[in-house]
């Protein structure tokens, strides 16, 4: 089933540039909106599975609308596409309650996959910013977690955290153990209470400050 999509961007170019690229990418673009107030209240109307967002744009940049958005209570995903990289942005954005982070630099065949990941349910963040966001959490002095971190989670919790670190999706998740993937929702749901976090990449960064997985030993993202 093809994603419902409404893409927010302030250039007009860039708007129907991705809705030209996304149709033929089994993508439904349903709308447009050149600005974060007008995208919100094109999501109430229109009910899209997926905001393709951008960040810097006039009358409500993208990180208010991402919260005005999940205000709303509507089964809506966000996914932010921006040219900007900035450590902040992405942290902000994934607080804010977006789904995922990508760069304008993806290709269009990324960016439709992301947008379906999205849509399916799965948190999307480039590669290249997941590993930007654990370097700066290892450095950070007082952030790391400890290998003592890990001795509340069961046996099943610490295989599922790292497959999660080592870039799995939770369906490939359930293939790999041979369980639901309910079952592996459960797990996750219970690994970021336990670690005190709201996302798929705060637990990949966990694993990484726990010593769970090594540096070069696989991230989750896109890339």
């Amino acid at each position: 089933m093809k994603p419902r999509v409404l893409i927010v961007d302030d250039e007009e170019l860039i708007r129907s540039g991705l809705a030209a690229l996304l149709q033929h990418r089994g993508v439904d673009v349903i709308g447009t909106a050149g600005d974060g107030r007008t995208g919100v209240t094109l999501t109430r109307e229109l009910g899209p599975d997926v905001v393709l967002m951008d960040l810097r744009m006039p009358r409500w940049d993208g990180l208010r609308a991402i919260r005005e958005i999940v205000q709303l209570g509507l089964d809506v995903k966000v996914l932010v596409l921006t040219a900007f990289d900035l450590d902040d942005d992405v942290r902000d954005a994934l607080a804010a309650g977006a789904s995922g982070y990508i760069c304008k630099t993806v290709t269009p065949d990324r960016l439709a996959e992301a947008i379906h990941d999205v849509a399916a349910g799965h948190r999307v963040v480039d590669a290249r910013l997941t590993e930007r966001l654990i370097d700066s959490y290892l450095s950070s002095p007082g952030q790391r977690r400890t290998a003592a971190a890990l001795a509340d989670l069961t046996a099943r919790e610490v295989e599922v955290l790292r497959l999660v670190a080592g870039g799995s999706t939770n369906t490939e998740i359930a293939a790999d153990l041979v369980v639901s993937e309910a079952t592996v929702k459960t797990h996750v749901n219970r690994l970021m209470r336990k670690l005190a976090v709201s996302t798929r990449v705060h637990l990949t960064v966990a694993a990484y400050e726990c010593g769970l997985v090594r540096p070069g030993a696989g991230s989750s993202g896109v890339d």
